[in-house]
This record gives structure tokens, sequence and C-alpha cells, in this order.
């Protein structure tokens, strides 16, 4: 039944987002390319992909995804590092977070999501089993991944990164000590980021105070508030938003629940929200229902990347979180990012499918079993 209904809600969580990307986008690609679709048909493109990859992984036993998770953690780790070489990333908007392979741009911070989550499930899942030396490994690893997203600079996705693995480590039984140690640590890191990164600090302040800078710093947060604000209770209707018309900066990313809920208001928030509640509950039953602590990990650390991240995005939109870089999980236009999600899902996916499996016993063991206790 979970595996089912999780499958389900990812295709309609997936569709409302691909509607309302249509709606964000063609104001902006029609005056950019002269084709209000081109967005929303490149994103159909990587949706193409990223439902191959999920139909994939639902079909495919999750231990031989368990099995290659650390060979795509390592080249995705190499790709990020690309990212920091002068003149090999691509930037944009001031953030190197993008490579070009045959032609063709790609966010590896992205991109590793999945397979962090399974590595990791195996790393914390096995916790007592390993020796000091994969226990160095691996924390050096993960340690050197946050180091080099927070490098490109993306504080967003390195703290989101940093956080799934702290809690996938709390829900592994990681003594406590070490977790408060790799608490403050991340707190400490992320207060010397934003200090040394000007366009990081900036900000907090706009999120603190967006009205003292308008036109600037303020500007976007400013832009949201208005666009959600004008929904009201029941929206403006689909397609009618207002901000999305060259007000709102970009409006079909980072930005894109603002234009949801400008076009489907207070109503329409909360069935997303109710959706996404949904979700994590269903993700909270294959957790408890695994018998086997690897794949209750792998299960957590989906919800937190796909729920947490959707909540953290909102709570941007809606002033309740500084500004980010984190896009809406399904909803924002971003081909790494819908391949990415997708590869989540079909894990979560696999793995209810799974922890549904009846164990079979043939009736000849049942027989032998039957002779021994008479």
């Amino acid at each position: 039944m979970e595996a089912r209904s999780l499958r389900w809600l990812t295709f309609l969580w997936l569709f409302v987002g691909l509607v309302m990307l249509f709606s964000a986008s063609y104001p902006i690609a029609d005056a950019e390319f002269g084709d209000g679709a081109y967005y929303f048909k490149r994103q159909l493109l990587w949706i193409f992909v990223g439902l191959l990859g999920f139909n994939f992984l639902v079909r495919w036993p999750i231990r031989y995804a368990l099995g290659i998770a650390k060979w795509f953690v390592w080249l995705l780790l190499a790709l990020i590092m690309t990212t920091l070489i002068p003149g090999l990333g691509t930037t944009v908007n001031g953030a190197t977070r993008w490579v070009s392979v045959a032609s063709l741009p790609l966010q590896p911070s992205e991109l590793i999501k999945p397979f962090l989550v399974l590595q990791s499930a195996i790393v914390f899942g096995q916790w007592k089993q390993l020796d000091n030396r994969k226990r160095g490994l691996w924390l050096g690893t993960f340690a050197l991944l946050l180091g080099s997203i927070l490098l490109q600079p993306n504080l967003s996705t390195a703290a989101l990164c940093g956080i799934t693995l702290w809690l996938i480590a709390l829900a592994a039984g990681v003594p406590l000590l070490y977790m408060g140690g790799t608490a403050l640590g991340g707190f400490m890191l992320a207060v010397g980021s934003i200090s040394i990164q000007d366009y990081q600090r900036r900000r907090v302040t706009s999120f603190l105070n967006p009205w003292a800078d308008p036109m600037g710093d303020g500007y976007q947060l400013i832009q949201s508030l208005l666009a959600v604000g004008s929904g009201g209770t029941w929206g403006s209707g689909f397609g009618l938003s207002q901000q999305k018309l060259f007000y709102l900066p970009i409006q079909y990313t980072d930005f894109i629940f603002s234009v949801y809920a400008e076009e489907f208001g207070f109503a329409g928030s909360i069935v997303l929200l109710l959706l996404l509640m949904a979700y994590a509950s269903f993700a909270v039953i294959v957790a408890i229902k695994c018998r086997e602590p690897v794949r209750k990990l792998v299960a957590i650390g989906v919800m937190v990347l796909l729920v947490g991240q959707a909540l953290i995005n909102i709570g941007v939109a809606t002033g309740a979180l500084p500004t980010t870089g984190l896009p809406l999980p399904l909803f924002s236009y971003g081909g790494s990012s819908v391949i990415a999600s997708l590869l989540l899902a079909g894990l979560l996916v696999r793995v209810a499918r799974e922890s549904n499996e009846a164990e079979v016993i043939s009736l000849q063991s049942h027989r032998k079993k039957g002779r021994k206790k008479l």
C-alpha cells in the first residue's frame, strides 16, 4: 500500500509542479525566446530522463543501488571539485555550481543527493561494525563534499546535505557526544561562511528587514511577499499571477511557490502542504516497517531531502527563512534537480516495496522445523 501511495503521490506532485512551471515561466520565456513554452518543453525532456531512472530504481533491488553508491559519490564529488577550478565550471549569478558534460549543463551538487543518502545510510547503519579506518575515510569524504559545495559558494545546499547526514546519523543511533560536536562544528562553519561571504550576510540582514533596502537586497523577498499576499484565500486563478510579469525575480525556479500561492491562494497552499504531509507520513511508515537498519535510514534520508527541502523553499518564499538558492523539488525548473528528486522518490518507493514483501519460507524447510519441534 505504501509503495503504491508514494508512487501516485510522486506523480501528483510532479504533475502539479509541471503545470505550475508552465504558468510561472511562460511570460519570461516568451520575452526571451519568443516561445512561452521554452522552459516547459526543456523540463519535459529532463522529466523523461528522471522517470527512466525512477522506474529503473523501483524495479531494481535496493542492495544493488547500495552497492554502487560509493562510486557515484566519489565521481560526483570529483565533478563538484572540478567546478572550483577556474575555467572548468560554469558560473551563474555569481556561483559556479555547474559543469558541462557533452554540452549539457549539470549540477553535481544536486545529482549527488540520492547517492549521498544511500552511502550515508550504509556508513551510519553499520557504524558499530566499521573499523576506525573506514569511519575516518567516509567522515573525511563527507566533510570534503560539504566543504567543496560551500566553496562554490553554495551555503544552502551544503547546509541541507549536512543536516541530512546529521539526521541520518542521529536516526542510526550514533553516540550523542559525536552528534553534539558535529552540530556545533556545522553551526560554527555556517557562521564563518556568512561572515566571510558578503552576499550571504546581506541575505540574512535583508531577511530580517527587507524594507530597509526595497530596491536592492530586499527586493526579492518583498516581491515574493506581495505575490503570496495577493493570492488571498482562493487565488487569482491559474495563469493570472501579476508578480510573475517581470516583478518577481527567478519566478520559475527558487520563487515558483510565490507564483503558486498567488494563483491558488491560501487554500491551494494548504492543499500543497497536505500533500507534503502525506508524503512524509508514508515515508515515516515505510521507515518504521523496515527491519533492516540501512533501508530504514534510506527512507528517512529521502524524506528529509524531498519534504525538508520543499518546506525550506516555502519558508523562504513566505519570509520565514532567509533567502536561499534551494529549488522546490518537482516544481522548479532545472534538469539536475528534477532528475535527483525523481531518483530519490524511486529509492523510497523501492524501499517501501521491499519492506512490504513477506518472508518466503519453503514448505520443505517448514516441515523440517516442525519435525525438530516434535
